[in-house]
């Protein structure tokens, strides 16, 4: 009965997640810093932070925040602060010295608790993942579709988010493709910062519609 919905609700965030944003930034970052495992709960991360967004558009606050320029100016003036602190502090870093050149040993340096986090906060913060949600809960579901099927809607595209961004992790964890950015990791790095800070510069002029 309620294929249709789901497969329009699947389509549309299929096509929000594929195009590039904080989140792809933030989990090729941490996948070609800090390996699969680092990228791995970096996708975690970002993929729960979803429950997040569909929780309060279950609960009509998404609703109240884009009603309110004041929360919603909080909001993404916190996610540009966030995403130019870790672009700044991406853009500092140095050429790592010979001996530390061991793609395994550099793997290990960056805890899960730490990658999980860094994918929570980056998606959890978005304002564009709150409109993006709150017009998906409202334009896109019916009203009338019982809050268990929306709750199910939910679990899918916490899933489906944290899946693809897994994949992404997988491919740019690939010691071929890790020994490839190792010669210039630390250019890699400050041009990934550079990506972050002017998403977070993009952010913080973003105006709510």
């Amino acid at each position: 009965m309620y294929w249709t919905e789901f497969l329009t609700v699947a389509l549309i965030h299929l096509l929000a997640v594929a195009s590039p944003g904080p989140d792809f930034a933030v989990v090729v970052r941490e996948s070609v810093t800090h390996g699969r495992r680092a990228g791995t709960w970096t996708a975690l991360g970002v993929g729960s932070a979803i429950f997040l967004h569909v929780g309060y558009s279950l609960l009509g606050i998404g609703l109240i925040v884009s009603q309110s320029i004041v929360l919603f100016n909080a909001l993404k003036w916190a996610a540009a602060a966030y995403l130019l602190y870790i672009g700044f502090k991406a853009l500092r870093a140095q050429p790592a010295p010979p001996a530390a050149a061991d793609l395994h040993q550099e793997a290990g340096e960056r805890t899960a608790r730490g990658a999980f986090t860094s994918g929570f906060v980056t998606n959890g913060l978005n304002p564009k993942a709150t409109l993006f949600f709150l017009s998906l809960f409202t334009v896109v579901i019916n009203p009338h579709t019982p809050l268990a099927v929306q709750a199910g809607y939910g679990i899918y595209l916490a899933a489906a988010t944290a899946v693809w961004f897994c994949l992404v992790a997988m491919l740019f964890s690939q010691q071929r493709v890790r020994a490839g950015f190792a010669r210039m990791g630390h250019w890699f790095d400050r041009t990934m910062g550079a990506v972050l800070i002017a998403i977070g510069v993009k952010l913080a002029f973003t105006e709510m519609h």
